[in-house]
Protein backbone atom coordinates (compact mmCIF):
# COMPACT_ATOMS: atom_id res chain seq x y z
CA UNK A 1 0.00 0.00 0.00
CA UNK A 2 0.91 3.39 -0.78
CA UNK A 3 -0.31 7.01 -1.32
CA UNK A 4 0.56 8.18 -4.69
CA UNK A 5 3.22 10.93 -4.11
CA UNK A 6 4.42 11.38 -7.86
CA UNK A 7 2.30 11.74 -11.48
CA UNK A 8 2.42 8.64 -13.04
CA UNK A 9 0.86 6.09 -15.95
CA UNK A 10 -2.01 3.72 -15.75
CA UNK A 11 0.77 1.56 -16.64
CA UNK A 12 3.32 2.55 -14.22
CA UNK A 13 0.26 2.25 -11.43
CA UNK A 14 -0.26 -1.51 -12.62
CA UNK A 15 2.88 -2.20 -11.42
CA UNK A 16 3.55 0.35 -9.06
CA UNK A 17 4.66 -2.64 -6.58
CA UNK A 18 6.33 -5.99 -6.77
CA UNK A 19 3.35 -7.22 -5.37
CA UNK A 20 0.05 -6.36 -6.51
CA UNK A 21 -3.30 -8.08 -5.58
CA UNK A 22 -4.91 -8.25 -9.10
CA UNK A 23 -3.73 -8.54 -13.29
CA UNK A 24 -6.67 -5.91 -15.05
CA UNK A 25 -7.30 -3.37 -11.87
CA UNK A 26 -5.81 -1.83 -9.22
CA UNK A 27 -8.07 -0.77 -5.78
CA UNK A 28 -7.44 2.90 -5.07
CA UNK A 29 -8.96 5.04 -2.05
CA UNK A 30 -9.31 8.97 -3.04
CA UNK A 31 -9.45 11.89 -0.18
CA UNK A 32 -11.42 14.09 -2.02
CA UNK A 33 -10.87 16.82 0.97
CA UNK A 34 -7.07 16.18 0.93
CA UNK A 35 -6.59 15.44 -2.80
CA UNK A 36 -4.74 12.10 -2.27
CA UNK A 37 -4.84 8.64 -3.55
CA UNK A 38 -3.73 5.67 -2.10
CA UNK A 39 -3.12 2.29 -4.06
CA UNK A 40 -2.76 -1.52 -4.02
CA UNK A 41 -4.57 -3.56 -1.26
CA UNK A 42 -6.76 -6.77 -1.94
CA UNK A 43 -9.36 -4.52 0.11
CA UNK A 44 -10.92 -1.08 -0.11
CA UNK A 45 -11.07 -0.80 3.97
CA UNK A 46 -7.34 -1.60 3.88
CA UNK A 47 -6.95 1.49 2.03
CA UNK A 48 -9.10 3.71 3.85
CA UNK A 49 -7.56 2.61 7.39
CA UNK A 50 -4.08 3.74 6.02
CA UNK A 51 -5.67 6.97 4.71
CA UNK A 52 -7.23 7.59 8.26
CA UNK A 53 -3.75 6.68 9.66
CA UNK A 54 -2.25 9.25 7.74
CA UNK A 55 -4.42 11.98 8.87
CA UNK A 56 -7.52 11.85 6.47
CA UNK A 57 -11.02 11.81 7.62
CA UNK A 58 -13.82 9.09 7.33
CA UNK A 59 -16.20 10.95 5.57
CA UNK A 60 -13.72 11.89 2.55
CA UNK A 61 -12.78 8.95 1.56
CA UNK A 62 -14.39 7.22 -1.24
CA UNK A 63 -13.36 3.45 -2.74
CA UNK A 64 -12.60 2.95 -6.59
CA UNK A 65 -11.01 0.94 -8.98
CA UNK A 66 -8.70 2.17 -11.82
CA UNK A 67 -8.77 -0.79 -15.17
CA UNK A 68 -5.77 -1.35 -16.97
CA UNK A 69 -7.25 0.76 -19.51
CA UNK A 70 -7.98 3.97 -17.33
CA UNK A 71 -11.30 3.61 -17.01
CA UNK A 72 -12.53 4.60 -13.12
CA UNK A 73 -14.98 2.29 -11.88
CA UNK A 74 -16.86 4.19 -8.77
CA UNK A 75 -17.62 0.90 -6.43
CA UNK A 76 -17.08 0.04 -3.08
CA UNK A 77 -18.14 -1.99 -0.11
CA UNK A 78 -16.75 1.37 1.73
CA UNK A 79 -19.27 4.18 -0.50
CA UNK A 80 -22.52 3.30 1.04
CA UNK A 81 -22.01 5.31 4.14
CA UNK A 82 -20.91 8.40 2.17
CA UNK A 83 -24.04 7.78 -0.17
CA UNK A 84 -26.49 7.78 3.01
CA UNK A 85 -24.93 10.95 4.56
CA UNK A 86 -25.59 12.74 0.54
CA UNK A 87 -28.67 11.59 0.29
CA UNK A 88 -28.80 8.66 -1.88
CA UNK A 89 -29.79 5.89 0.82
CA UNK A 90 -30.23 2.45 -1.47
CA UNK A 91 -27.63 3.36 -4.28
CA UNK A 92 -25.31 0.35 -2.88
CA UNK A 93 -21.49 0.78 -3.26
CA UNK A 94 -21.45 2.80 -6.38
CA UNK A 95 -20.69 6.22 -5.54
CA UNK A 96 -24.09 8.08 -6.62
CA UNK A 97 -23.24 11.60 -5.31
CA UNK A 98 -22.20 13.44 -9.14
CA UNK A 99 -20.54 16.39 -7.44
CA UNK A 100 -17.97 12.99 -5.17
CA UNK A 101 -17.55 11.44 -8.77
CA UNK A 102 -16.50 14.85 -10.48
CA UNK A 103 -13.68 15.55 -7.50
CA UNK A 104 -12.88 11.68 -7.51
CA UNK A 105 -11.74 12.11 -10.94
CA UNK A 106 -10.30 15.43 -10.64
CA UNK A 107 -7.97 13.87 -8.21
CA UNK A 108 -7.14 10.69 -9.90
CA UNK A 109 -6.17 13.13 -13.02
CA UNK A 110 -4.17 14.72 -10.62
CA UNK A 111 -2.10 11.86 -9.66
CA UNK A 112 -2.40 9.50 -12.88
CA UNK A 113 -2.43 9.75 -16.38
CA UNK A 114 -5.23 7.94 -17.93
Amino acid sequence: MLILNNRITVDELMHIEVNTFFDDMMKCVVDIKRGLVAANAELHADLETYLLNNGSAQDDLYGINILDDGEIEFDSLINPPRNRAAGFPRVGRYVADPVARAKIEEVVDRWIVR
